[in-house]
């Protein structure tokens, strides 16, 4: 007797499935010990989020467009698009860029700064993650330029004791030390991501509004766990019981372009992660994403990404573990 089909999804549980594809890659930490007056000038860091948690005294951060922010001991803060920024002991400091600082090495991915001038000590902890998951990317794409989590609550006190698990983790240098360091990255973003999602007015706006959207989202479900089916308006619009113009419409209010332009970047983005993940042969992966021909997936591929997918694949080779740095570039 053939199965149940599998419901939808509510809505709201297409945005925890969001939640859940939040996985970080390419993650350094770096615990800072920093005596007043001290300052660090960080770059853009195109393509990584940064995290900043200050388990000690206090810091100015200063991102260029906003109010500086005096971040207190406890605090989280993330800067979602690698936005230059600056950090200092007050508003008089002198910066030094981040690179010219030096630091002690305990692990690929886990490094100790100590710097500053011999005044009243800040500790923090930095980190800069990626994502490559697509939903992961748009999600993240939708979060303001600086996210700050003043004060945890007495229900929170796991804060401190994540950061003490990842520094014991990192110095211990034990078997499968960097996962865990990973994982529990995974907590604090996502956490921090919660939060402003249950409080900020414009987490009910643009692709989050869709993903909340009892038709709009159920027809996202669809494309983002079947995109190899060749969808169509008028096919979607029949799944969530609406009219094909008014669903058309809504779409393209709530997700702000059209369904299958919608479509057609979904594949092409997740096809980019693939390439770089297997050695797949191109033909295997134009199917898996909905095409009927390699050249036809060939075609949209480079007018996507102006790369052919072999080029795009063997520059994902050629970038070695040991030639990505805080930036995914270079080292210090």
């Amino acid at each position: 007797m053939p199965s149940a089909p599998r419901p939808f999804p509510a809505p709201a549980d297409l945005l925890g499935e969001t939640l859940h594809l939040l996985r970080l890659t390419g993650t350094l930490y770096c615990r800072a010990e920093l005596t007043a007056p001290w300052g660090v000038d960080v770059p853009a860091l195109d393509g990584s989020m940064t995290l900043l948690v200050v388990t000690a005294g206090r810091c100015l951060l200063e991102v260029d467009g906003t109010e500086p922010r005096l971040l207190r001991q406890g605090s989280l803060t993330l800067i979602p698009h690698g936005t230059p920024h600056r950090l200092r002991s007050g508003p008089d400091a002198d910066t030094e860029p981040l690179f010219d600082i030096p630091v002690e090495q305990v692990s690929e991915c886990y490094e100790i700064m100590r710097h500053g001038g011999g005044g009243d000590c800040t500790h923090a902890t930095y980190g800069v993650v990626r994502f490559d998951h697509v939903a992961a990317q748009r999600l993240v794409s939708q979060l303001p330029e600086v996210l700050h989590i003043d004060a945890w609550d007495d229900d929170a006190n796991w804060l401190n004791s994540t950061l003490q698990f990842i520094s014991r983790e990192a110095l211990a240098l034990r078997p499968g030390g960097e996962t865990v360091i990973t994982r529990l990255a995974d907590i604090l973003v996502i956490q921090a991501i919660r939060s402003w999602l249950d409080s900020a007015p414009e987490a009910n706006q643009g692709w989050l509004a869709a993903l909340r959207d009892e038709q709009v989202g159920r027809a996202l479900a669809l494309i983002h766990r079947a995109p190899e089916r060749q969808w169509s308006v008028a096919s979607l619009a029949q799944e969530v019981g609406m009219s094909r113009s008014a669903f058309s419409a809504r779409f393209t209010d709530l997700a702000g372009e059209p369904a299958m332009r919608y479509l057609a970047h979904w594949r092409m983005q997740l096809a980019r992660m693939h390439l770089r993940q297997t050695s797949e042969p191109l033909s295997v992966v134009a199917r898996r994403f909905g095409y009927r021909s390699e050249a036809a997936f060939c075609r949209a591929f480079k007018r996507a990404f102006g790369v052919t997918p072999g080029n795009a694949r063997q520059a994902a080779e050629d970038v070695s573990p040991a030639a990505r740095g805080w930036d995914g570039a270079s080292t210090r």
